[in-house]
């Protein structure tokens, strides 16, 4: 039987390997026709010299002649104009159109969307709006309520997954001593890491932006995951710096986020909380839509093995950048390798697809990038474990080196204590990335501290 500690050590690590003519001439408007009569040349004129016209009627003529062209071609003017404006007005509105979805919402596949949206039907009442009344979204104390569709049917509890409208969701139990305990142990891990900027991210899971409040207090037992993210911010030092990606996730929880049968967010969600670091520290952020996105079917997560038959499937997006990365990959014993992508090209449907962000679980990954964005000089450890690896990508974005430590192989392989690798590899910034579960697990708690033994 696999249990929620099993989830927690989940090994996500891979099998190796474009004439105008000129104008017609014409007599000048009210020019004198020649005539051929015979009767002098020169016309009888009134002492005001006016020419006395033999025939009235003729003059008359001539004269609504000369008013309806004038007419005509006002007439023509004025349309053309009209239509010009028009044009132009309607121009302009799809250009401001284009521009504002653009900059107000990132791009995001129609598939990935419908997923979402299959995932938790709407009922027939409108749903409530979210808390935005109070404080700042990336303000380390303010977190706001998730709005979730719900249909008012049950589900089923599968060991520690409760499976609810064909996905899965971990069940979680933490507590205020648990919280402070994490935070105790990020404090303690800051003070060994001086002169480097220290900042710290908890990552909640799918149960808090999916299963309804009705079934986390009634029908199974789920804690409030914004309760104890919040007291463990509270608890950290002043020399620890919270991000708090909460929010931003609230506010997409009805996209794409979470997989439905794994423990895992998705490429999407983990964005949003990289979009929440660099808005936090006022970093320009990757934009999906200047990359490409590419996608894998068929994907089968670790809650297939405690749940199957009573989940979908997934599919795993992921966004290739509009600037080089390489990856230089250390495996366990100590081999490494380089390639030219911190996704693996190779992955394919199956219970291994989430591999593909950073060829999976791996004691130590570099990612060096050669992005415009990329402050020079910085480079970022990211601490984590397989949460992290759809995370640490888009920070090639803003930083020249990205090292992804995973606490659970690093030290057994490189053979040397996080602080001295600091040092040697001269980093300037170093993020604590975990999965709620896993900050509220006591086990993974001792062997990420232990990086400093």
């Amino acid at each position: 039987m696999v249990t929620r500690e099993d989830l927690d050590n989940f090994d996500e690590s891979l099998d190796r390997r474009r004439r105008q003519s000129p104008p017609p001439s014409r007599r000048s408007e009210g020019q004198p026709v020649r005539r051929t009569e015979s009767y002098p040349r020169r016309r009888p004129s009134t002492a005001a010299g006016r020419p006395v016209y033999r025939n009235a009627s003729a003059r008359r003529r001539r004269e609504a002649q000369r008013k309806r062209r004038m007419r005509n071609r006002a007439i023509i003017v004025g349309a053309g104009l009209a239509i010009l404006i028009l044009i132009i007005v309607l121009f302009s509105t799809m250009i401001r159109g284009c521009s504002s979805g653009s900059g107000s919402k990132e791009k995001v596949s129609t598939d990935t969307i419908q997923q979402q949206s299959a995932l938790n039907p709407a009922t027939k009442d409108e749903a409530p709006a979210a808390n935005t009344t109070a404080g700042n979204d990336l303000d380390p104390t303010y977190f706001k309520k998730p709005v979730i569709k719900d249909d008012n049917t049950n589900g089923v509890l599968y060991s520690a997954i409760y499976a609810w409208n064909r996905a899965g969701y971990e069940l979680f139990g933490g507590d205020e001593e648990r919280s402070k305990n994490y935070a105790a142990a990020i404090n303690t891990m800051a003070d060994k890491l001086p002169g480097i900027q220290v900042y710290d991210m908890v990552i909640p899971n799918h149960t808090e932006y999916g299963l309804p409040e009705r079934l986390k207090s009634g029908d199974v037992v789920s804690t409030s995951q914004a309760d104890s993210i919040k007291t463990m911010y509270a608890s950290l030092n002043k020399n620890v710096k919270p991000i708090n990606i909460y929010n931003y996730l609230a506010d997409h929880n009805e996209e794409y986020i979470y997989f439905k049968s794994d423990h895992h967010w998705t490429g999407l969600g983990a964005y949003y909380a990289y979009k929440a670091f660099a808005d936090t520290n006022a970093l320009p952020a990757l934009k999906l839509e200047d990359c490409t996105e590419k996608t894998i079917d068929g994907f089968t997560g670790t809650f297939m093995n405690l749940a199957e038959g009573a989940l979908d499937s997934d599919t795993v997006h992921y966004w290739e950048f509009p600037y080089n990365v390489t990856m230089d990959l250390t495996y366990d014993g100590g081999a490494t390798e380089t390639y030219d992508s911190p996704y693996y090209q190779g992955a394919s449907e199956g219970s291994l697809t989430y591999g593909v962000f950073i060829f999976g679980d791996n004691p130590l990954t570099v990612l060096k990038s050669q992005s415009e964005n990329a402050r020079k000089g910085k480079k970022l450890v990211i601490v984590k474990e397989s949460y992290g690896n759809a995370l640490a990508p888009y920070f090639t974005n803003n930083f020249e080196e990205v090292h992804v430590v995973d606490f659970r192989y690093f030290s057994s392989t490189v053979g040397k204590s996080l602080s001295s690798y600091c040092v040697e590899q001269g980093i300037t910034d170093v993020l604590f990335a975990n999965g709620i579960m896993s900050a509220n697990t006591q086990v993974q708690l001792d062997s990420m501290t232990g990086l400093f033994n």
